[in-house]
């Protein structure tokens, strides 16, 4: 159900019929990659970490790309701690795999890591283990209603 959730909130836009559903899986950013024929770098993986109280908040950055948790806590003030499986279903309403900005089952604050400013598109996850759509960086920001850009991580330089 999850990716109808998505292709509803893209309907918005007139481009629910660029979710890309594959035959193969996207769930890791290496199967996106192979399936989409892009390099990894190019999924933009969508990382939940719990924020402040109840609430989780998303990073979404470059597929090569690692969390530097100095970074992390400079920026958002607390420890990166990602959450536990359940509790992504419970706050995104995507499983593991196909984890969005997009189509949230709860209101969420987005962040887009600038790892992904090296590209003109990326490729992130539609809510299911093999869905994705191309979106440029601008849209990218304004579909998923980010906050901001952030610089919260490593090793993708």
């Amino acid at each position: 159900m999850s990716i109808e959730s998505v292709k509803h909130h893209f309907e918005k836009w007139n481009l629910e019929g660029e979710v890309m559903e594959f035959e193969t899986s996207s769930a890791t950013v290496y199967e996106a990659a192979d399936t989409i024929g892009v390099i990894p770098a190019r999924i933009a993986k969508t990382l939940s970490f719990r924020g402040e109280g109840d609430k989780a908040i998303l990073v979404v950055a470059a597929g090569d790309a690692k969390v530097d948790n100095k970074k992390f806590r400079q920026t958002f003030g607390f420890k990166a701690r990602m959450l536990a499986p359940d509790e992504v279903l419970q706050q995104t309403g995507h499983a593991i795999g196909g984890v969005c900005p997009f189509g949230l089952a709860n209101e969420l604050d987005v962040f887009l890591d600038i790892s992904m400013k090296r590209f003109e598109s990326v490729f992130p996850a539609c809510g299911s283990t093999n869905s994705a759509i191309k979106l440029t960086l601008a849209q990218l920001f304004e579909y998923s209603g980010a906050k901001e850009w952030v610089d919260v991580c490593k090793d993708w330089e």
